[in-house]
């Protein structure tokens, strides 16, 4: 028997025991509840596009290293705060092959994921100037990174990019930074969770903006070399990851093995600081913490407060994993997986009259990768996450991420197999029908 669309009376129920008074403006993790709930109702598994996990098996070589460290004994040894020589070198490596920057392992510092990173490092941006406490996010972005501000009593700055690409993008960020207070600014490119990818001309403004009003960007690189568009993929070959870096002193990059290497139960990643900005004494730092630069209060004060370093034997995983990847292990290929999944889901959603909301970078068709947007007709985000869920579709909403475009995120992850394809074909066509039958 067919169980879509399951009754609006129903999702109305669980919403009300849940406490959700709006579905669009769930969490990530409350959606997840809320579909497993429906999965009880119906008797059926969801498809479950809402959450980004890695739909891919975890790099065996770091499974192998990380085995290797665990049998040598570092399970009990506390792990060097700073990081381990290994990772560091690494890292500094692998940086140099695929992003072509040249920054020491001294400056290189390993994190419990890049959530971690971006949390200590937003924490520590909010401090080290007296009347720079705002944080600006080029939307649409990572919603948990808005909440990290929000919990360290920073004050928040946003824009959607959507109509403010290329000659638009500089008045825009100059009408933020020329304020004076803005400590740092937060985005990721490739976009999560539009996909969108910021061109070199872009970076630039962004770059040269930072400078001018001493402003500290956050570059997000969860998804690293994962413009298909491009062959990223070779290492000390060009073409390189675009990057911040190469336009402004005054950036951190963040780098994780969540999808790189597909090693997300480990929650292990980095944080690669300019050289200058590790080394750069902030008076105000001094005065807090008994610590001026920048770089050692990240390490002694914040990581140490947090969680006094990253797990021991994750850190050799990344280290092995990256150190391969210099020496010819091609990490980019089995991520082409994602790439498929897009396009041939884009194109299911497309047939049953749904639109691609970020569609294009410039002029540019937009990369088909881990993440995309959805919209339908004149739906806002919170009818079209609770039809979706009606007919056994789990997403997210975009005005959680900051956008201000009607639709949804769709996680390409979860599409593994011909079989997921074909039910994602079936449970939009119920949609249709609901939407039909709601006269939209």
């Amino acid at each position: 028997m067919n169980q879509y669309p399951i009754p609006q009376q129903v999702l109305d129920d669980i919403l009300k025991r849940m406490d959700i008074a709006d579905i669009s403006r769930s969490t990530i993790r409350q959606s997840v509840a809320v579909a497993k709930e429906l999965e009880e109702y119906c008797g059926e598994t969801f498809l479950h596009l809402e959450i980004g996990v890695p739909g891919l098996p975890a790099c065996q070589i770091g499974i192998d290293a990380q085995k290797e460290a665990l049998d040598r004994g570092v399970a009990s040894v506390y792990p060097n705060i700073a990081g381990s020589p290994d990772l560091k070198q690494s890292a500094s490596k692998f940086i140099k092959a695929f992003i072509n920057q040249d920054i020491p392992g001294e400056c290189i510092v390993p994190t419990v994921g890049s959530m971690q990173g971006c949390n200590t490092l937003i924490l520590e941006c909010s401090q080290l100037q007296e009347g720079k406490n705002t944080i600006l996010y080029i939307n649409p972005g990572f919603a948990p990174h808005m909440l990290q501000a929000k919990i360290a009593g920073a004050k928040i700055a946003s824009f959607d990019i959507y109509n403010f690409r290329a000659e638009k993008l500089k008045p825009k960020l100059e009408s933020y930074l020329s304020q004076g207070n803005v400590a740092a600014i937060v985005y990721s490119n490739p976009n999560n969770p539009a996909w969108v990818c910021l061109t070199d001309s872009e970076l630039q403004t962004i770059g040269e903006l930072a400078t001018q009003y001493d402003t500290i960007v956050l570059e997000d690189m969860a998804y690293l070399c994962m413009d298909f568009r491009n062959d990223l993929s070779h290492p000390f070959e060009p073409p390189f990851q675009p990057t911040i870096a190469r336009y402004t002193d005054n950036y951190i990059m963040m780098l994780s093995g969540s999808k790189i290497f597909s090693y997300a139960g480990e929650r292990i990643a980095i944080v690669a600081f300019s050289p200058i900005l590790f080394k750069r004494e902030y008076p105000r730092l001094r005065q807090m913490y008994g610590l001026g630069r920048m770089g050692d209060n990240f390490i002694l004060t914040y990581l140490y407060a947090a969680s006094s370093g990253t797990s021991h034997s994750a850190q050799c995983a990344l280290a092995a994993m990256m150190k391969a990847s210099v020496e010819g292990y091609d990490f980019v290929q089995p991520l082409q997986e994602y790439r498929r999944r897009a396009h041939e889901s884009k194109a299911i959603f497309l047939k049953h009259g749904f639109n691609i909301v970020y569609d294009r970078d410039l002029d540019k068709e937009l990369s088909d990768g881990f993440f995309y947007t959805i919209g339908y007709h004149n739906l806002d985000c919170s009818s079209l996450m609770a039809m979706l869920l009606r007919c056994g579709i789990a997403s997210i909403a975009l005005n959680t991420t900051g956008s201000e475009q009607p639709g949804v995120r769709i996680s390409v992850a979860a599409l593994a197999t011909p079989w997921l394809m074909q039910q994602l074909d079936d449970r939009l066509a119920a949609f249709v029908q609901l939407a039909n039958d709601k006269k939209l």
